[in-house]
């Protein structure tokens, strides 16, 4: 049977993307490289937006009439 791999949480995906971020900031980083870290980077930036809107949709708030309602629908963006 095949193991699953575990999916990174979305603390461990902001690390990730800080990491990139940080790779990208640098003046001597190759092309290629830079391409590959971008890449990386839209990748982890939908797993987080992935993982946080199945956050808020288990979120529910109050309203001004004492009913549950969801909580909004943000996304990430840059």
């Amino acid at each position: 049977m095949a193991e699953e791999k575990r999916q990174p949480g979305l603390e461990e995906n902001f690390a990730r993307l800080e990491e990139l971020i940080g790779q990208l900031d640098r003046d001597d980083i190759p092309l290629e490289e830079a391409f590959k870290a971008y890449s990386e980077g839209m990748t982890v930036l939908k797993q987080c937006n992935d993982q946080i809107d199945k956050v808020e949709k288990q979120v529910l708030r109050l309203n001004e009439e004492g009913q549950l309602e969801e909580f909004g629908n943000g996304r990430i963006s840059i």
